[in-house]
């Protein structure tokens, strides 16, 4: 996956700061990594890079434990982005709260804008001061529902081995706009979906050994068709690989119906 999709970090690992009206320090946590970095890097279980300390190699520099902290360290700075947007989340201004608290929900995890409308509605953020700070906050790129669509279907795609229509359904119950979602799935052809549908077949294959052919068929197929694959391509891919074993699979025609099996 590319990182930082948002737009909103640079390839030092530095958070886009933002302009003083949507505040909060936002940009860089308080654990000194992204405050919102790109989806592969939060949201969908990648892990941050380590940060080795500047002294490189033997571990000199590094600051003896217990050793007193020098004068304007963390300790002497002022209240973390963190505690100021739950400051701000008990403010008597609408825009400030709903400001804080699409901060809180963005902080390493990207939101499309519907989940922040919905959470700021459950909040009883008035629907005019919620669109107006999502509408600025899409401004400066701190929301991308087309980036979020992007970087999920590539992480659902490799991480989990769903199919366009799968992909999809998902993004629509997000809220992502049809558009968006058309051009994140057409990024996957169907050379890559047919791919991942064959390693997936490869890797269920041996667990179905020992049962009858049509057990087998329809626990293979019914496993494609839970991930988005269309019938034609799951029994296809099935057929081919119970061939490949000795099986004899030439009965199974692709408008053959078999549904899930999972006993």
């Amino acid at each position: 996956m590319d990182n930082g999709p948002y737009g909103g970090a640079d390839e030092d690992g530095h958070g886009y700061e933002g302009p003083d009206d949507v505040g909060y320090g936002y940009g860089v946590s308080d654990d000194g990594g992204h405050g919102h970095g790109g989806p592969e890097h939060d949201a969908y279980g990648g892990e941050p890079a380590s940060r080795e300390g500047s002294a490189g190699r033997g571990g000199r520099g590094r600051r003896r434990r217990g050793a007193a902290q020098p004068s304007g360290g963390p300790q002497d700075e002022g209240p973390s982005s963190s505690s100021r947007a739950e400051a701000g989340e008990s403010s008597g201004d609408p825009a400030e709260r709903a400001r804080a608290i699409c901060l809180r929900l963005l902080t390493g995890t990207p939101r499309t804008r519907k989940q922040l409308a919905d959470a700021l509605r459950k909040r009883e953020i008035p629907d005019d001061v919620a669109d107006a700070v999502l509408s600025r906050f899409e401004e400066v790129g701190l929301i991308d529902d087309g980036a979020f669509a992007g970087a999920w279907v590539e992480s659902r795609h490799h991480g989990r081995g769903l199919a366009r229509r799968a992909l999809a359904q998902e993004l629509r119950t997000k809220g992502v706009d049809s558009t968006l979602i058309d051009e994140a799935v057409a990024r996957l052809d169907s050379e890559q979906e047919e791919t991942t549908a064959r390693e997936l077949v490869a890797r269920k294959l041996r667990a179905t050994r020992g049962l009858d052919r049509d057990r087998r068929l329809r626990r293979l197929a019914g496993m494609l068709a839970r991930k988005g694959y269309s019938q034609g391509l799951a029994l296809r891919v099935v057929r081919q690989a119970l061939e490949e074993e000795g099986e004899d699979a030439e009965f199974l025609a692709d408008g053959d119906h078999y549904g899930d099996d999972e006993g």
